[in-house]
Protein backbone atom coordinates (compact mmCIF):
# COMPACT_ATOMS: atom_id res chain seq x y z
CA UNK A 1 0.00 0.00 0.00
CA UNK A 2 1.33 3.44 -0.84
CA UNK A 3 0.13 6.95 -0.40
CA UNK A 4 1.58 10.41 -0.56
CA UNK A 5 0.86 13.70 1.14
CA UNK A 6 2.45 17.01 0.12
CA UNK A 7 5.56 16.35 2.22
CA UNK A 8 5.56 12.72 3.26
CA UNK A 9 5.16 9.55 1.26
CA UNK A 10 4.94 6.31 3.17
CA UNK A 11 5.08 2.85 1.65
CA UNK A 12 3.87 0.30 4.16
CA UNK A 13 4.62 -3.40 3.74
CA UNK A 14 3.08 -6.19 5.79
CA UNK A 15 4.82 -9.56 6.18
CA UNK A 16 2.92 -11.77 8.62
CA UNK A 17 3.09 -9.86 11.93
CA UNK A 18 6.06 -7.74 10.91
CA UNK A 19 5.51 -4.38 9.24
CA UNK A 20 8.26 -2.58 7.36
CA UNK A 21 7.87 1.17 7.07
CA UNK A 22 9.76 3.30 4.58
CA UNK A 23 9.54 7.05 4.17
CA UNK A 24 10.50 9.36 1.36
CA UNK A 25 10.38 13.08 2.03
CA UNK A 26 8.96 14.92 -0.96
CA UNK A 27 7.76 18.42 -1.64
CA UNK A 28 5.19 17.73 -4.34
CA UNK A 29 1.97 15.84 -4.80
CA UNK A 30 1.82 12.19 -5.79
CA UNK A 31 1.61 11.72 -9.57
CA UNK A 32 0.91 8.89 -11.98
CA UNK A 33 4.63 8.88 -12.81
CA UNK A 34 5.36 8.13 -9.15
CA UNK A 35 2.98 5.17 -9.26
CA UNK A 36 5.02 3.52 -12.01
CA UNK A 37 8.22 3.70 -9.94
CA UNK A 38 6.93 2.26 -6.65
CA UNK A 39 9.12 -0.21 -4.81
CA UNK A 40 8.32 -3.89 -5.23
CA UNK A 41 6.23 -5.54 -2.53
CA UNK A 42 8.91 -8.15 -1.87
CA UNK A 43 12.45 -7.17 -0.83
CA UNK A 44 13.99 -10.51 0.27
CA UNK A 45 15.74 -8.64 3.10
CA UNK A 46 13.59 -10.38 5.71
CA UNK A 47 14.12 -13.94 4.54
CA UNK A 48 16.42 -14.70 7.50
CA UNK A 49 13.93 -13.55 10.12
CA UNK A 50 15.20 -9.99 10.54
CA UNK A 51 13.63 -6.67 9.59
CA UNK A 52 14.37 -2.96 9.99
CA UNK A 53 12.58 -0.21 11.85
CA UNK A 54 12.57 3.37 10.56
CA UNK A 55 15.63 4.15 12.68
CA UNK A 56 17.51 1.68 10.49
CA UNK A 57 18.13 -0.90 13.19
CA UNK A 58 17.88 -4.56 12.23
CA UNK A 59 15.74 -6.54 14.67
CA UNK A 60 14.30 -10.07 14.81
CA UNK A 61 10.79 -10.27 13.43
CA UNK A 62 9.39 -11.41 16.77
CA UNK A 63 10.73 -8.25 18.46
CA UNK A 64 8.17 -6.39 20.55
CA UNK A 65 8.13 -3.51 18.04
CA UNK A 66 7.08 -5.80 15.20
CA UNK A 67 4.55 -7.52 17.44
CA UNK A 68 2.98 -4.13 18.11
CA UNK A 69 3.10 -3.20 14.42
CA UNK A 70 1.51 -6.48 13.37
CA UNK A 71 -1.31 -6.21 15.89
CA UNK A 72 -1.94 -2.61 14.85
CA UNK A 73 -2.24 -3.81 11.25
CA UNK A 74 -4.67 -6.53 12.34
CA UNK A 75 -6.75 -3.81 13.99
CA UNK A 76 -6.98 -1.74 10.82
CA UNK A 77 -7.80 -4.83 8.76
CA UNK A 78 -10.59 -5.84 11.15
CA UNK A 79 -12.09 -2.36 10.97
CA UNK A 80 -11.91 -2.61 7.17
CA UNK A 81 -13.94 -5.82 7.21
CA UNK A 82 -16.50 -4.27 9.56
CA UNK A 83 -16.94 -1.34 7.16
CA UNK A 84 -18.02 -3.75 4.42
CA UNK A 85 -21.10 -4.62 6.47
CA UNK A 86 -22.21 -1.11 7.42
CA UNK A 87 -25.10 -1.02 4.95
CA UNK A 88 -28.03 1.02 6.16
CA UNK A 89 -25.95 3.29 8.38
CA UNK A 90 -26.66 6.68 6.84
CA UNK A 91 -24.48 8.89 9.03
CA UNK A 92 -20.72 9.50 9.15
CA UNK A 93 -19.77 6.18 10.78
CA UNK A 94 -18.11 4.71 7.69
CA UNK A 95 -16.08 7.84 6.94
CA UNK A 96 -14.99 8.00 10.57
CA UNK A 97 -13.87 4.38 10.48
CA UNK A 98 -11.90 5.11 7.31
CA UNK A 99 -10.28 8.10 9.01
CA UNK A 100 -9.35 5.88 11.94
CA UNK A 101 -7.69 3.41 9.56
CA UNK A 102 -5.58 6.26 8.20
CA UNK A 103 -4.64 7.35 11.71
CA UNK A 104 -3.65 3.77 12.54
CA UNK A 105 -1.16 4.02 9.67
CA UNK A 106 0.30 6.99 11.54
CA UNK A 107 0.35 4.91 14.72
CA UNK A 108 2.35 2.27 12.86
CA UNK A 109 4.80 4.87 11.57
CA UNK A 110 5.26 6.14 15.12
CA UNK A 111 5.82 2.66 16.58
CA UNK A 112 8.39 1.90 13.88
CA UNK A 113 10.36 5.00 14.91
CA UNK A 114 11.52 4.44 18.52
CA UNK A 115 11.70 7.81 20.26
CA UNK A 116 14.80 6.87 22.24
CA UNK A 117 17.09 6.02 19.32
CA UNK A 118 15.71 7.81 16.24
CA UNK A 119 17.01 11.10 14.89
CA UNK A 120 15.17 14.31 15.61
CA UNK A 121 14.17 14.59 11.94
CA UNK A 122 12.61 11.13 11.90
CA UNK A 123 10.83 11.72 15.20
CA UNK A 124 9.40 14.95 13.75
CA UNK A 125 8.11 13.09 10.67
CA UNK A 126 6.31 10.51 12.81
CA UNK A 127 5.02 12.56 15.75
CA UNK A 128 1.48 11.66 16.85
CA UNK A 129 -1.15 14.36 17.25
CA UNK A 130 -3.01 13.98 20.57
CA UNK A 131 -5.92 15.96 19.10
CA UNK A 132 -7.02 12.64 17.59
CA UNK A 133 -7.95 11.54 21.12
CA UNK A 134 -10.22 14.57 21.51
CA UNK A 135 -11.96 13.73 18.22
CA UNK A 136 -12.71 10.21 19.39
CA UNK A 137 -14.23 11.51 22.61
CA UNK A 138 -16.42 13.91 20.63
CA UNK A 139 -17.61 11.10 18.36
CA UNK A 140 -18.31 8.84 21.35
CA UNK A 141 -20.44 11.53 22.97
CA UNK A 142 -22.38 12.17 19.73
CA UNK A 143 -23.23 8.49 19.20
CA UNK A 144 -24.07 7.88 22.86
CA UNK A 145 -26.79 10.55 22.81
CA UNK A 146 -29.06 8.39 20.65
CA UNK A 147 -28.38 5.01 22.27
CA UNK A 148 -30.48 3.34 24.95
CA UNK A 149 -28.69 3.40 28.31
CA UNK A 150 -26.70 0.34 29.34
CA UNK A 151 -28.49 -1.59 32.06
CA UNK A 152 -26.82 -4.97 31.50
CA UNK A 153 -23.57 -6.35 30.20
CA UNK A 154 -24.00 -6.90 26.47
CA UNK A 155 -22.51 -9.71 24.43
CA UNK A 156 -20.72 -9.10 21.12
CA UNK A 157 -23.76 -9.29 18.85
CA UNK A 158 -26.22 -7.07 17.01
CA UNK A 159 -25.52 -7.96 13.39
CA UNK A 160 -22.40 -8.61 11.34
CA UNK A 161 -21.07 -5.04 11.36
CA UNK A 162 -21.59 -4.61 15.09
CA UNK A 163 -20.07 -8.00 15.89
CA UNK A 164 -17.02 -7.19 13.77
CA UNK A 165 -16.65 -3.84 15.50
CA UNK A 166 -16.69 -5.69 18.83
CA UNK A 167 -13.97 -7.94 17.41
CA UNK A 168 -12.02 -4.84 16.37
CA UNK A 169 -12.39 -3.57 19.94
CA UNK A 170 -10.69 -6.70 21.29
CA UNK A 171 -7.87 -6.37 18.74
CA UNK A 172 -7.52 -2.72 19.78
CA UNK A 173 -7.10 -3.81 23.40
CA UNK A 174 -4.42 -6.27 22.31
CA UNK A 175 -2.65 -3.53 20.36
CA UNK A 176 -2.74 -1.33 23.45
CA UNK A 177 -1.19 -4.16 25.52
CA UNK A 178 1.59 -4.53 22.94
CA UNK A 179 2.26 -0.79 22.90
CA UNK A 180 2.23 -0.30 26.69
CA UNK A 181 5.75 -1.68 27.34
CA UNK A 182 7.09 0.45 24.47
CA UNK A 183 5.61 3.54 26.13
CA UNK A 184 7.07 2.49 29.46
CA UNK A 185 10.51 2.14 27.87
CA UNK A 186 10.33 5.55 26.19
CA UNK A 187 10.11 4.15 22.64
CA UNK A 188 6.53 5.31 21.97
CA UNK A 189 4.81 8.50 23.11
CA UNK A 190 2.04 8.31 25.68
CA UNK A 191 -0.36 9.97 23.23
CA UNK A 192 -0.40 6.77 21.13
CA UNK A 193 -1.42 4.67 24.12
CA UNK A 194 -4.12 7.21 24.98
CA UNK A 195 -5.46 7.01 21.43
CA UNK A 196 -5.65 3.22 21.47
CA UNK A 197 -7.33 3.27 24.87
CA UNK A 198 -9.97 5.72 23.66
CA UNK A 199 -10.33 3.91 20.35
CA UNK A 200 -11.47 0.73 22.08
CA UNK A 201 -14.18 2.80 23.80
CA UNK A 202 -15.16 4.30 20.44
CA UNK A 203 -15.41 0.87 18.81
CA UNK A 204 -17.66 -0.38 21.63
CA UNK A 205 -20.03 2.57 21.20
CA UNK A 206 -19.80 2.36 17.40
CA UNK A 207 -20.81 -1.31 17.54
CA UNK A 208 -23.89 -0.42 19.58
CA UNK A 209 -24.64 2.54 17.29
CA UNK A 210 -24.42 0.48 14.10
CA UNK A 211 -26.54 -2.29 15.59
CA UNK A 212 -29.19 0.28 16.53
CA UNK A 213 -29.06 1.92 13.09
CA UNK A 214 -29.48 -1.44 11.33
CA UNK A 215 -32.40 -2.46 13.52
CA UNK A 216 -30.78 -5.33 15.40
CA UNK A 217 -31.22 -6.25 19.05
CA UNK A 218 -28.18 -6.65 21.27
CA UNK A 219 -27.86 -9.86 23.26
CA UNK A 220 -27.33 -9.32 26.99
CA UNK A 221 -25.42 -11.33 29.54
CA UNK A 222 -27.63 -13.67 31.57
CA UNK A 223 -26.08 -15.48 34.51
CA UNK A 224 -26.59 -19.23 34.33
CA UNK A 225 -27.02 -21.03 37.65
Amino acid sequence: MAFCTTKLRMTYYVNNTACRVFFRYCKREFTSEDASTQLKVYTRTGDKGMSSNFAGKRLPKDHIIFEALGTNDQLSSTIGVAREFCEGVIDTTDSRLQEIQCILQDVGSHIATPRDVSTEAKRAQTTFNEAHVDNLEKWIDEMSENLPPLTNFILPSGGKAASLLHLARTVCRETERRVTPLVRDGQVELSVAKYLNRLSDFLFVAARHVSHQQGYTEDIYLRKN
